[in-house]
């Protein structure tokens, strides 16, 4: 048997030095994206020690590409897009128009042509949706305005980056071989078309797929799904969700000439038309996010670290581009829309970072050699920098929008920062973290009651409603100290954690429990060992969903059939 096995010890390699360097990042506050792509350059070619194989990780990186937009897909969603598209729409094709002759001027001031300065500007253009995302949900600014502003302009910069792909092999055919043909479209290249005739080809396969996938895919990607869920089987039932979308992604690539990211995108989309949509998303999401860390890790491969050292000037440019130039395009944009100026400088500082789609570029810019490698090389090492300052950038917003804020008590004026909280005048009442399912129930059962409690909560919209109702409400993520401190926890007779996440709820426990040793704190969990968890930090009583579930089936087993506890009698004892 062989013992040589690239594959194996790239993919090893890959995901094992990315756990650690991710884990490190995560460590620091840095997001474990910056640890994935410093893996790649410890694997690389460019260092000292073990290479990983080139050729085999450019190959998982496609697998990356593919599952990443898959991912997309089933995200995208036109409710979301429409509800902030008079701001998202027009922001966002404006700010990357401008993000995209930022980097044009640069690169035709490095002495770059003008396809390689719109393909650099474009790069630089487009945020990565993982960071922006987690930067958002971290900051729990998804169910406010800002968030939803900010979600809606990358959903448009992520439908402006598809087409880009989609359009890359007609508009690289500038770049085609020394005889004039184009040299990406087989077909083109028998009929000599010229750059008009691949871009009209382009567009007529477009079409044709969309239309395929639009009257087929969107009646046959969900009844194959259905028919797979009623077999009963899981593991068939993930086997198909991958199948569709590798499937997808590679026909659409082989039969149409698009690209795989756009063919994923479609697979992604098509699936969000099945009510099994949510299972899907969720069994594949290990499958995707372990391929997402591959890519991340064969983009870090090619990045050469003395590149830094040999270019600084350049890469300062580009890092300005990425960081105040598109980050000050944005924010002018918002002011123009009349919205406050801390959603501005919130949606400014969301959008100071490039990621995955810049990587994609990038690769297909050096593959069609229409960008020369030291623009790749500059988009690398501007996305790295930017991810890690991302946090700086959030924190300085933190700094500087309380000084914009306008004198008022109206709900917007509290939109991009929470400001200082006032410490409520309640005592002997009850906290209540969390006002979703579980908690609105618990505060319905307080109102009946008409027992005192306030509510911490995230969200405008819930917290809002509670005003009207004449409920007591602090705004903020429960698990600061400032936030936590202002529901007067050291008078506070009850504590209920109606959070899912056992981590935070973890600190506001053991908060709590130091701020108030007799305060009697009631959280919920998921798991026996987020029971534990909670228990151990100071938690009274945790309560698991199932565990409640299967008490209640059980009474009322026990209701209709007394001797339910008892051995069947048509059981015969040896």
């Amino acid at each position: 048997m062989p013992h040589d096995t690239p594959l194996i010890a790239t993919i090893v390699t890959g995901l094992g030095l990315a756990f650690v360097l991710g884990t490190i990042a995560q460590r620091f506050r840095v997001p474990p994206l910056v640890g994935y792509l410093l893996a790649g350059v410890a694997v690389g070619p460019f260092t000292p020690g073990y290479v990983a194989d080139q050729a085999l990780a450019t190959e998982l990186s496609e697998l990356g590409i593919i599952l990443l937009m898959f991912g997309v897909g089933l995200h995208f969603s036109l409710q979301d897009l429409m509800s902030v598209r008079n701001i998202a729409v027009p922001g966002a094709v404006v700010q990357i128009a401008a993000a995209t002759v930022m980097g044009l001027g640069l690169a035709v001031l490095m002495g770059w042509s003008i396809g390689a300065g719109l393909v650099f500007g474009l790069a630089l253009s487009v945020a990565s949706t993982v960071v922006l995302l987690r930067a958002i949900q971290e900051r729990r600014l998804m169910e406010t305005d800002r968030g939803r502003i900010a979600v809606g302009w990358l959903i448009v910069e992520d439908l402006a980056m598809v087409l880009v792909l989609v359009l890359f092999p007609a508009i690289a055919s500038l770049q085609g071989d020394s005889d004039g043909k184009p040299a990406f479209d087989p077909l083109a290249a028998q009929l000599r078309l010229g750059l008009t005739g691949v871009m009209m080809l382009t567009v007529v396969k477009i079409v044709v797929f969309i239309g395929l996938m639009l009257v087929v895919g969107r009646r046959l990607i969900p009844a194959v799904l259905h028919y797979i869920a009623h077999t009963g089987s899981r593991e068939l039932f993930r086997l198909g969700v991958l199948a569709i979308a590798l499937g997808v992604a590679f026909g659409a690539s082989k039969l149409f000439g698009v690209s795989l990211a756009l063919g994923a995108f479609f697979a992604g989309m098509m699936l969000r038309e099945s009510p099994l949509s949510a299972r899907a998303a969720q069994d594949s999401l290990p499958l995707r996010d372990a391929f997402a860390v591959l890519f991340f890790v064969s983009v870090g491969m090619m990045f050469d670290p003395l590149s830094v050292i040999r270019e600084p000037w350049p890469l300062l440019a580009t890092l300005a581009i990425i960081m105040l130039g598109k980050s000050a395009a944005a924010f002018l944009i918002v002011i123009l829309f009349r919205h406050p100026v801390p959603t501005a400088l919130t949606i400014s500082a969301s959008l100071s970072q490039i990621g995955e789609f810049s990587f994609i570029l990038a690769e297909l810019g050096v593959a069609s050699q229409v960008l020369p490698k030291e623009g790749r090389d500059l988009i690398m090492a501007g996305a790295i920098l930017s991810i890690m300052l991302n946090p700086l950038m959030f924190a300085a917003v933190s700094w500087f929008a309380p000084r914009f804020e306008p004198r008022t008590d109206k709900p917007k004026a509290t939109a991009a920062v929470p400001q200082p909280v006032r410490m409520t005048d309640l005592t002997d009442h009850t906290i209540v973290i969390g006002y979703g399912r579980v908690g609105a129930l618990v505060g319905d059962a307080l109102m009946q009651r008409k027992r005192p409690f306030l509510v911490a909560e995230v969200g405008e919209r819930v917290l809002e409603k509670l005003k009207q109702s004449g409920i007591e409400t602090v705004m903020g993520n429960a698990a600061k100290p400032e936030i936590l401190s202002a529901t007067n926890l050291s008078r506070a007779k009850h504590l209920v954690i109606a959070i899912p996440e056992a981590f935070e709820a973890g600190q506001i426990v053991q908060q709590a429990r130091a701020a108030n040793p007799d305060i009697q704190i009631i959280a919920r969990a998921h798991a026996d060992e987020e029971v534990a968890h909670l228990k151990g930090l100071g938690a009274d009583v945790v309560i698991m969903g199932e565990r409640e579930i299967a008490r209640g089936m059980i009474q009322e087993l026990e209701k209709r059939y007394p001797d339910a506890g008892q051995a069947p009698r048509n059981v015969v004892a040896d």
